[in-house]
């Protein structure tokens, strides 16, 4: 009897240990490593482009629209990325020195003690493989490849100069699009919605669409690093249904999924007020934005309602994916509201090492699939007054050599050039840019920039300035440190902004 007194003595006494125990884990934020969490975000003072703050009007709609701390200038961004890098010496870098040079040797000294991708030992030179004519009232060089851009040529502003440090595709692509060429950061377009919030409740502040095929550093590109993945980007198709699993199953109504919605959010709600995770309130704003998209976006990705003059002057392949699409897709979302549409063209990776990358095959080709549709989503946006708002962003995530590809020391049969971060060319148009301008220049065959030159991290506070946001303040503290997207350099790049 004293024996078994004991044991039932033993099992309450270990049973109060684990109810302690599960107390613990419970109320105090999932353990140990919660409550390094909850000290930390505790210990910010609100601001809701700087800290996550729980007990604000904010945390409990992630999504509310913020105005920016300065004047901004635009209200949307549409980014346009040719991926692969195309070469700016057959669109709009002329260099007819280049072309006096054309399969003559390089100069040794020109690429001694640099590291290129392909290229192995002393290759030749490569002339441009395209003419060039001085367009606009403005007089600036496009290539006979872009002949509708030429149209429109006065409504940008070129960075002749631009320069990255990385020359591989995966690592200069996440390098421009999260400030880092290594995985963890938060997208441009994730800063921007966190920041801004969205304009249009039953859409997604950031939208992302693709074209040819998925860039190289994968979805991390839209991703939302350290950020509350409310801000991530969501990846809509030109081609059937927009996002995955936006219908309904059969003999679901739409009354019984808003019921069904509303008991999961009611549960997720209380799990909040306990542990104050804000990827709970992020559970609740995804299931309510899924139930509203449900209806809206099928509305806005309905490019068979434009006007066939519309449909025509874009170029769009109803029923296909494609980049005309995705510019015709870009307006309506800008024009609903949409704070940022990114918009990926994979193919421009111009080696010359096959037929589909050749300067003279697959590149052409390219050129003639952006040409149309990029000139139109200029006119097209001029026309229903929201260029002056929204600033469009055009370019790769690194330039081309001036020199002749030659893989193992042997030059390709095909034209192609290789990878390199030295100069490239990017432009931009909208709201606070000057119109017609040139910053910066490259040398006499267009491997260095010589004058303005201009950095990705600059790029990128340019494009938050224009949004009303000082690139150095514009902070989330995350591991005890405070983070930004331009991490530790750039500035604006004042000379093309009115």
């Amino acid at each position: 009897m004293d024996n078994l007194k004991k044991l039932i003595r033993e099992n309450k006494e270990l049973e109060a240990q684990l109810n302690s125990r599960r107390h613990f884990l419970k109320e105090c934020t999932l353990g140990l490593g919660g409550i390094a969490l909850g000290s930390l975000l505790n210990s910010c003072n609100f601001d809701p482009r700087k800290a996550y703050d729980y007990n604000s009007a904010r945390a409990l709609n992630p999504m509310a629209p913020l105005a920016p701390p300065l004047s901004p200038k635009v209200k949307s961004v549409i980014y346009l990325h040719m991926v692969g890098a195309p070469s700016q010496l057959e669109l709009f870098d002329y260099k007819p020195e280049l072309a006096k040079l054309h399969n003559k040797p390089c100069p040794e000294s020109l690429i001694e003690g640099k590291e290129f991708a392909f290229i192995e030992g002393v290759p030749n030179m490569l002339g441009p493989q395209a003419t060039f004519q001085k367009s606009g009232d403005s007089g600036n060089w496009v290539s006979n490849h872009l002949p509708h851009f030429k149209n429109v040529v006065d409504k940008v502003s070129f960075l002749k100069a631009v320069h990255t440090d990385q020359f591989n595709h995966g690592p200069a692509q996440l390098l421009m699009f999260t400030g880092s060429a290594r995985f963890g950061r938060p997208s441009l377009g994730s800063w921007i919605t966190y920041g801004l919030g969205s304009e249009n409740n039953n859409l997604p502040g950031f939208v992302v669409l693709t074209s040819g095929g998925t860039p190289d550093a994968g979805k991390s590109l839209w991703g939302n690093g350290f950020l509350p993945s409310i801000y991530q980007g969501v990846h809509c198709r030109s081609k059937g249904d927009p996002v995955l699993y936006l219908k309904d199953p059969k003999g679901v109504s739409r009354d019984l999924k808003r019921k069904v919605i509303q008991s999961i959010n009611e549960i997720n709600y209380k799990e909040y007020q306990k542990f104050k995770d804000p990827e709970i309130l992020t559970r609740i704003s995804q299931y309510e934005m899924a139930y509203r998209m449900q209806v809206s976006v099928p509305e806005v990705m309905n490019i068979n309602d434009e006007p066939d003059y519309i449909q025509e002057m874009y170029g769009v392949q109803p029923g296909k994916e494609s980049f005309a699409n995705n510019c015709l897709l870009a307006r309506k979302m800008v024009e609903k509201g949409v704070r940022f549409v990114q918009l990926y063209d994979w193919g421009w990776d111009s080696h010359g090492a096959s037929e589909s990358e050749a300067l003279s095959k697959g590149f052409l080709n390219k050129c003639r699939d952006m040409d149309r549709p990029v000139a139109a989503l200029l006119l097209d946006l001029k026309q229903r007054g929201l260029l002056e708002e929204t600033l469009v962003v055009w370019g790769g995530e690194f330039g081309r050599t001036p020199m002749w590809e030659n893989r193992a020391g042997i030059q390709n049969s095909l034209i192609g050039r290789d990878h390199q971060g030295e100069a490239f060319t990017m432009w931009m148009a909208g709201g606070g840019v000057k119109k017609g301008y040139v910053h910066g220049a490259t040398d006499e065959i267009g491997f260095r920039g010589i004058e303005g030159r201009v950095s990705v991290h600059d790029i990128q506070a340019t494009i938050l300035h224009l949004l009303g946001f000082d690139h150095e303040q514009f902070t989330f503290d995350f591991q005890g440190r405070p983070f930004r997207l331009t991490d530790v350099e750039g500035r604006v790049i004042h000379e093309i902004l009115t």
